[in-house]
């Protein structure tokens, strides 16, 4: 059926997909298969349907996304992948949907740990362009439950370690040993690390505190000091103006006992005469 524009094959009990499923169907343009028992998509299921518009996977069992689901699907504007149980998704599934308009991912399994950090910009950047989205509530960790991503501040996310090598597929039993000693032992030193970086905050915290409290005593000492000087400035000037006016009160007095003195003597002067 080449000229076949719409296809629901919702509410069945469909477990998994062909990758040639939908060859020919060329012109589809919705495609619905919410409320199966899906748990895995082949990678190129959807490269015959480039025209598709609407994607319906919704309740279903999907974990994971394969990589280039989406690669061909620069039609779609609408996607829901609500009610599955994805608890991560990379972002490079839905780079390529540039004419993308709503994105449905509620009710998954997310684990909001600094995996999830790429699709929180994503998704951000998306709303920005006037895109829409629904809540995405976290499950992990436990302070996080319940927790809408895209209120979550950025600074919560710790960026996720750097693994420089990956453990390859062991054909022996010895190797597979090997390979998990190694896992162990990597494990152990990147908590020996986080510890020790742990123990670095603490002494760089109380050394700030320190370095506070020690500033407060010396600013304290200080205005004391400078109190007291002005105290005492005010205490020395007060004398000094009280000396001087001691010091003029004789200066005043002179010329009145001296008028006094004549005073007196010219009735004595008289009487004689």
């Amino acid at each position: 059926m080449p000229q076949l524009q719409v296809l629901d094959l919702s509410n069945n009990i469909i477990s998994n997909l062909s990758s040639n499923t939908f060859d020919g169907l060329h012109n589809l343009l919705n495609l619905n298969l919410a409320n199966n028992s899906i748990n895995y998509m082949d990678n190129k299921i959807l490269h015959a349907t480039q025209n598709l518009k609407q994607l319906d996977l919704s309740f279903n069992n999907l974990t994971s996304l394969p990589e280039g689901l989406f690669k061909n699907q620069k039609n779609l504007t609408w996607l829901g992948m609500h009610q599955n149980r994805l608890h991560q998704l990379d972002t490079t599934h839905l780079d390529s949907l540039s004419n993308l308009q709503v994105l449905l991912l509620q009710k998954n399994h997310w684990k909001c740990d600094c995996h999830v950090a790429g699709l929180k910009l994503w998704l951000e950047s998306f709303v920005y362009k006037g895109g829409e989205i629904d809540e995405i509530l976290c499950t992990e960790p436990e302070d996080l439950r319940s927790k809408d991503l895209m209120k979550i501040p950025h600074e919560l996310f710790q960026p996720c370690p750097s693994v420089k090598h990956k453990p390859s597929h062991a054909d022996s039993e010895h190797r597979s040993s090997t390979t998990q000693s190694l896992h162990n032992k990597y494990e152990h030193d990147n908590n020996s690390d986080c510890n020790t970086n742990s123990k670095q905050r603490t002494g760089n915290l109380r050394h700030a505190v320190a370095t506070v409290v020690i500033t407060g005593v010396v600013c304290g000492i200080v205005c004391l000091m400078m109190l007291a000087a002005a105290i005492y400035g005010c205490s020395y000037a007060a004398l000094m103006a009280k000396y001087q006016r001691e010091l003029k009160k004789p200066e005043h007095l002179g010329p009145e006992v001296e008028q006094g003195s004549t005073e007196e003597k010219e009735p004595l002067d008289g009487s004689l005469a």
